[in-house]
């Protein structure tokens, strides 16, 4: 199923992480969901990634991983990553991918096509496209 929506402005990229997080609460299997969250630099990834985590509890700061690759929520059953800045897809054996990916977690994944083949296929994609008047986010469900 595929779903279109217009996003004028961070608060409603915020709220609409709020409708995704209940979504993703409602998933049903052993491993937890994961989920690509694509768009250009600025699009808005993070920030729907802060509303989720906000929607579910967490009041820190939520910052995009880029140098670390991966900022594990653990009270909140989220891990938060990012491979804008992967080089070589065995870089991902060294944070341990493939047990990351069969954590009970929500999986929530910043520039997945960085990771070449070694990530599981999406439970939900989520593509942000910059335009004039907002963001157009467009949601892919695989169930």
């Amino acid at each position: 199923m595929v779903t279109e929506r217009q996003i004028r402005d961070e608060q409603e990229m915020l709220d609409f992480g709020a409708e995704m997080a209940r979504l993703l609460g409602s998933f049903n299997g052993e491993r937890g969901p994961v989920v690509y969250l694509q768009g250009d630099l600025g699009a808005g990834k993070t920030t729907l990634v802060r509303g989720i985590l906000r929607s579910i509890g967490y009041q820190g700061s939520v910052k995009s991983p880029t140098y670390t690759l991966l900022e594990p929520y653990a009270d909140e059953g989220v891990y938060h990553f990012d491979f804008y800045r992967i080089v070589e897809h065995e870089e991902l054996e060294f944070i341990g991918i493939d047990e990351l990916m069969d954590a009970p977690f929500i999986k929530l994944i910043e520039w997945p096509e960085m990771a070449g083949d070694r990530l599981p296929a999406p439970d939900m994609r989520i593509q942000i496209h910059i335009e004039d008047s907002g963001r157009r986010v467009v949601c892919e469900y695989a169930h």
